[in-house]
């Protein structure tokens, strides 16, 4: 007898040592998401870009996990025509889509990013060099929020400003630096920043 989607799922995830919470916080959904379609049958099949996305990161076809064929399908992630300031700061409120940029589901898998909540913006400014230069599109996924310790390249919001710095958490401050000696670290509130999403794909040359 074959195995099911489901089973197959719970399998690789076994081999993989990956906790299905774990996969479902890479497909972007509440942690409980795929525990409950291996568990309770619901949803009844999984969401077809949820299923790319699976069979990337397990190497596997997608019919293993209930697809219909085996495919290369490009995902498209949005191109926001938004700047975020490796610098001063810019001004968000024009926004609005450019063309897309597509992507194989196995680089956004690698990435760790959510086709559902990754969009594409542009860096201005010379304060994130050399890691950041400017005109580099960013690749931010915005279901990813987090600000701790170790710290990370970040887009967020202050005074009205858009910027994409290097941010980590320590207890009620945020500490905001630049990879750019010749600009001030700053630790402010963490009630003064937004954090819009963390960069987690740098896109140079590519335009």
């Amino acid at each position: 007898m074959s195995e099911t989607p489901r089973e197959a799922l719970k399998r690789l995830a076994e081999a993989r040592g990956t906790s299905l919470a774990a996969l479902s916080a890479m497909l972007g959904r509440n942690l409980a998401y795929l525990q409950q379609y291996v568990g309770r049958g619901s949803p009844r099949r999984l969401a077809e870009d949820d299923r790319r996305m699976l069979a990337a990161f397990f190497g596997v076809d997608e019919k293993l996990l209930g697809g219909t064929a085996s495919r290369e399908t490009l995902i498209e992630v949005p191109w926001l025509a938004v700047e975020a300031a490796a610098g001063a700061g810019a001004d968000a409120a024009s926004e609005h889509r450019l063309r897309p940029q597509r992507f194989a589901p196995e680089t956004l898998a690698a990435a760790g990013i959510a086709a559902r909540t990754a969009s594409i913006i542009t860096a201005r400014g010379d304060s994130m060099m050399p890691t950041i230069l400017d005109g580099d599109r960013l690749v931010v996924d915005c279901g990813d929020r987090r600000l701790d310790r170790a710290g990370a390249i970040v887009v967020l919001r202050r005074d009205g400003d858009l910027l994409v710095k290097r941010a980590a958490r320590s207890g009620d401050d945020v500490t905001i630096a630049s990879d750019n000696s010749a600009y001030a670290t700053l630790t402010v509130p963490a009630s003064e920043v937004d954090v819009i999403g963390r960069v987690k794909l740098l896109l140079r040359g590519m335009g």
